[in-house]
């Protein structure tokens, strides 16, 4: 089933939708700069996408707080971007080996949002329930984003688009992807899971994140697990084709462990 955003899980534990952030009084047509309640909390867009420059130069990332249904700010506001949903052009289509892919059908500029990663955002014992279910011959779909906090609290958000979803879910993995994925708040502290250009994108040139959220952070704030050997068996071959391919595409045993 298609949706354009993520929905509540069967396991209704978390409502992307419900509206719990305080919106902004600014009143204009579009907010700026420290005026904004909202964009004060972090990171803020230059026109249609991120601004890298800052991004790089910074230890840590800040959080990314869209303007949302309670700001008074109007429609056409800068800080609202990603819950405009998809604006490019994209194809999903049949790639040699890797099964689906998707390809943007026009240039896209770097730091440009592409779209986002929707399907049901579940609590961590039912995306555990439905990893331990799956046989090493399903695709796996179910990706766990971990921010982790100044003061060394980590937050979790479980993605689900198997059986819901948008053309996010047909991305693919590569050790050198064109891609990378930021929690971006719009109405509430579940995040959208949206995904910029890290790169100048050719039209036609397949689109690319890291499964594993290496890229773009710094080494030790990875959390994906080195596999046991007898995880091994669990694991599916990458076939991105890069020059630093890791040959296995990225693992997180931590739900496949038990409780």
């Amino acid at each position: 089933q298609y949706s354009p955003e993520s929905v509540a899980g069967a396991d209704g534990e978390i409502d992307p939708t419900e509206i719990t952030l305080p919106g902004c009084s600014c009143g204009s047509s579009s907010c700026a700069g420290p005026e904004c309640p909202c964009l004060r909390r972090g990171q803020n867009y230059s026109g249609a996408g991120l601004r890298l420059a800052e991004l790089q130069e910074q230890r840590f990332s800040r959080p990314v707080f869209e303007c949302g249904s309670l700001c008074q700010c109007g429609e056409g506001c800068q800080n609202r971007l990603v819950q405009r949903g998809l604006q490019l052009r994209l194809q999903v289509f049949r790639t040699p080996r890797k099964g689906w892919g998707v390809r943007a059908l026009e240039p896209v500029p770097r730091g440009r949002f592409v779209c986002e990663y929707a399907g049901e955002v579940l609590g961590f014992a039912e995306a555990r329930r439905r990893i331990q279910a799956q046989t090493p011959q399903d695709p796996n779909y179910i990706i766990a984003v971990r921010e982790h906090l100044h003061d060394g609290r980590v937050m979790e958000t479980f993605v689900d688009p198997t059986h819901i979803g948008n053309v996010g879910r047909f991305l693919n993995h590569s050790c050198e992807p064109n891609l990378f994925m930021v929690p971006v708040r719009v109405d509430s502290m579940v995040p959208k899971l949206a995904l910029f250009a890290a790169v100048d994108i050719s039209a036609g040139e397949e689109l690319s994140y890291d499964y594993s959220g290496r890229f773009h952070n710094a080494p030790a704030t990875g959390r994906e697990h080195k596999p046991l050997e007898e995880e091994n068996s669990l694991r599916k071959p990458c076939y991105c084709g890069s020059r630093t391919c890791a040959s296995f595409l990225p693992w997180d045993s931590s739900l496949f462990s038990t409780p």
